[in-house]
């Protein structure tokens, strides 16, 4: 019967990839801060900015789904394609045609989107909850919820700049969340490394 050794650490280099991850995470997250600020300082401009990307890509959709039409299976799929393009390319040109009134349903349509981001946020943060800065995650959540709420309550009264704002208040709080998971990510490698 053999006595069971222990094991040396584990002394290989961690593969480049590996390594970058912490760097790209806290990037990210920087990149987040300065775009979630510019937004806060300028929510009416950022707010029909997004109602403006919102009708580009609705249109692109629209095309694409117009040249599925044509390579669509069967005359029921060329139908449907064709339906959900015209449709694209109308909510496109609406966005684009009239930013004021896209920017109010933009608005209510935020307001979902958030509630659903918090839920999510909720989710990976049980899943995560034993890596350290996972408390992070809950705090997103939580903010994310009560800014959704906020929405919610107020609309349509404060669609003019909520979507600026909001967007920038998030992208902030997305930055934070993930400068800590990448600082966290980084002193784990490190640790594994050592």
């Amino acid at each position: 019967m053999t006595t069971p050794h222990r094991s040396e650490p584990f002394h290989e280099p961690m593969p480049p990839m590996v390594e970058h991850i912490g760097k790209g995470f806290i990037a990210l997250a920087i990149a987040f801060i300065l775009l979630g600020t510019l937004a806060i300082l300028e929510p009416f401009v950022a707010g029909l900015a997004v109602t403006k990307l919102v009708g580009v890509v609705l249109l692109v959709g629209g095309i694409m789904h117009f040249i599925g039409a044509f390579r669509g299976e069967g005359a029921r799929s060329r139908i449907w394609q064709f339906i959900v393009a015209v449709f694209y390319v109308i909510a496109g040109l609406f966005f684009l045609g009239n930013p004021l009134m896209g920017l109010t349903t933009l608005t209510l349509f935020l307001s979902g989107v958030l509630f659903i981001e918090a839920f999510t946020n909720l989710g990976a943060y049980f899943q995560l909850r034993p890596m350290a800065g996972s408390g992070w995650l809950l705090a997103n959540a939580i903010i994310t919820f009560l800014l959704a709420l906020m929405i919610w309550r107020q609309w349509p009264g404060i669609s003019v700049w909520v979507i600026g704002t909001i967007v920038g208040i998030d992208l902030i709080v997305n930055g934070v969340t993930r400068l800590a998971l990448g600082k966290a990510a980084r002193s784990t490698l490190r640790r594994f490394a050592a």
